[in-house]
């Protein structure tokens, strides 16, 4: 019954590596580009949250938890637009290298001025109605809190497929991750594409910083830094540029942790945890569901 528990704990860990997965899959599939401040617009996500449905930083907005989590969407989305604008946009025929670094500074950046404007100090989350109870299955407790945000990662995961495959912006975002200059000459904007392509990953950033919010109460500003790490680990696991492979690596990356956690030593999860990413890269580069790609040079 121990392990069950584990078992499920350690998907719905999963489940929010998953949802951060998904967002840097889509930003490296589509602009090729491997957006490290992504986990800081996690932690943007959860102070938005604070802001909105709190009374620890605004007291006179406490509006309902719901509403927060819309503004944190809606500000997380407008965000990652704004930095794909300034940071990212100019760099489009730069270096890797380049935009790297570019990529660790905005991380940076966005650390120190969340330390800034809400200081250093744990911030608590709002409580979540419904996400904040122990269900007794039999004799297995499970956190209502882990089953939604297993259930809110598996729609994701089959929205964005669906937007990927069946819309418009979606058949544009697949002409751009093949060819973007023959993309732009069959009519696609690239630069909206891409500008979509960042709002959406940052949405999922905000969806995964509510998640983490109501799961372990507590925002600092490096919140995110970490977890958005290891979720770079679960897209490489499963095939960066794949959505099914984010979502299949993120599980996979979640359980990992979590029962080396319970079984072995919370000290060596973390090793663990990025020696899979070695062993992955050395191994099978290209993730349990990524393909390999021929480039014309």
């Amino acid at each position: 019954m121990e392990f069950l528990s584990s078992i499920i704990n350690g998907l719905s860990l999963g489940a929010m590596y998953a949802m951060i997965a998904l967002g840097y899959t889509m930003v490296y599939g589509i602009a090729k580009m491997l957006n490290f401040a992504h986990g800081d617009v996690i932690t943007l996500g959860a102070y938005t949250v604070v802001i909105v449905s709190s009374t620890v930083l605004v007291p006179a907005i406490n509006l309902p938890v719901w509403a927060g989590f819309i503004a944190a969407v809606l500000v997380c989305a407008a965000v990652g637009v704004l930095v794909e604008f300034v940071a990212y946009k100019p760099l489009r025929r730069a270096s890797s290298l380049a935009v790297l670094i570019t990529a660790i500074g905005v991380s940076y950046f966005l650390q120190n001025f969340f330390q800034i404007v809400f200081g250093t100090s744990t911030k608590n989350f709002p409580r979540v109605p419904l996400f904040n109870e122990t269900w007794m299955i039999g004799s297995l407790p499970l956190n209502s809190g882990s089953f939604f945000t297993l259930i809110f990662s598996v729609l994701i995961m089959i929205a964005l497929t669906f937007f990927v495959k069946k819309t418009q912006t979606g058949r544009a975002m697949l002409a751009v991750s093949e060819d973007r200059s023959a993309a732009q000459l069959m009519g696609v904007n690239v630069n909206r594409t891409i500008s979509v392509t960042f709002a959406i990953g940052s949405a999922l950033a905000a969806v995964a910083g509510f998640c983490y919010g109501y799961t372990y109460t507590g925002i600092v500003p490096t919140t995110g830094a970490m977890p958005g790490i290891k979720a770079f680990v679960a897209a490489v696991l499963g095939g960066i540029g794949s959505i099914p492979g984010a979502f299949v690596g993120g599980l996979a990356l979640g359980i990992v942790e979590y029962l080396s956690q319970i079984y072995i030593s919370t000290q060596w999860s973390n090793v663990i945890v990025f020696g899979i990413l070695i062993v992955v890269l050395l191994v099978k580069p290209t993730g349990l569901l990524g393909k390999k790609r021929s480039e014309k040079v």
